[in-house]
């Protein structure tokens, strides 16, 4: 009887064992099905990607765009027509996060878009197909490859009075503003020229020709991929912060040791 009791103790599993066999195969399965999910998940997506067609373009707007600028981009009272726009201010509007528009005020601010870029495209191409305007340039003209002394001297004469000799921005009237261009790229550069988006005037080819676009973009790139070479930038706003640091610093500084000056005297 004794050797019997042994051995059905020795037979005996303990209850944690049992236990963590249970979560073991549940852990599992579900490392299993969650990468199973992915996967297909990921399939789906990319098939969807890239089956966009200038139809689901279509639906996008509808669902999005037509509640204000119509179903046939006539315009309605709460957005301008879209006839003539083309694909490449769709784009730059969307890509930028400006539209659709959050609210009315002076000027559409950037935000993150809302759209994927396959779907940005397939309603900029819905809008050239219904209302053909300026396309995407070519490549060459956005390699910034192009002369970077005689695209800054352009960008002075042209855009500084707005942007900023420092291409960081600047304030304009009744609210709006120029916005600054160091994170801007090359294509919405030069859409931002050939488009006049907001309070920007259209710099057609009589302006600047093409090559004269290229200048300009390739100086702003070259700009942005700059650095930085001693003293304080102050956000390269130029003599409004510069003065406003002299006043608080310079004057400041004056007035502290006059006290200190005086104080010492007496």
């Amino acid at each position: 009887m004794a050797r019997e009791k042994k051995r059905r103790s020795r037979g005996r599993r303990s209850p944690l064992a049992a236990a963590a066999l249970i979560g073991a195969g549940l852990m599992i399965t579900g490392a299993v099905y969650a990468g199973t999910t992915a996967a297909f998940a990921a399939s789906d997506t990319q098939t969807a990607s890239t089956q966009l067609t200038v139809e689901d373009g279509e639906k996008l707007f509808q669902a999005n765009c037509a509640t204000c600028h119509g179903l046939d981009l006539q315009g309605t009272a709460n957005g301008p027509s879209l006839y003539g726009v083309g694909e490449l201010a769709t784009e730059f509007q969307l890509s930028t996060g400006r539209m659709p528009l959050q609210m009315q005020g002076p000027q559409a601010p950037q935000k993150a878009p809302q759209f994927t870029e396959d779907q940005i495209l397939a309603i900029s191409s819905f809008v050239q197909s219904e209302a053909p305007g300026p396309t995407f340039p070519s490549d060459h003209l956005l390699d910034g490859k192009g002369d970077v002394a005689n695209g800054a001297e352009l960008f002075r004469v042209n855009c500084a009075m707005c942007h900023n000799v420092a291409a960081a921005g600047g304030a304009l009237t009744e609210g709006k503003y120029a916005p600054g261009l160091s994170e801007t790229s090359a294509l919405h550069m030069y859409a931002a020229m050939v488009t006049g988006p907001q309070n920007m005037p259209v710099f057609g080819d009589m302006n600047l020709s093409d090559e004269d676009k290229r200048d300009i973009i390739s100086a702003l790139l070259f700009q942005q991929q700059s650095v930085q070479i001693g003293g304080f930038s102050l956000g390269s706003l130029g003599p409004v912060s510069e003065g406003l640091f002299v006043w608080i610093f310079g004057i400041g500084a004056l007035v502290a040791i006059t006290v200190w000056i005086t104080a010492k005297s007496n």
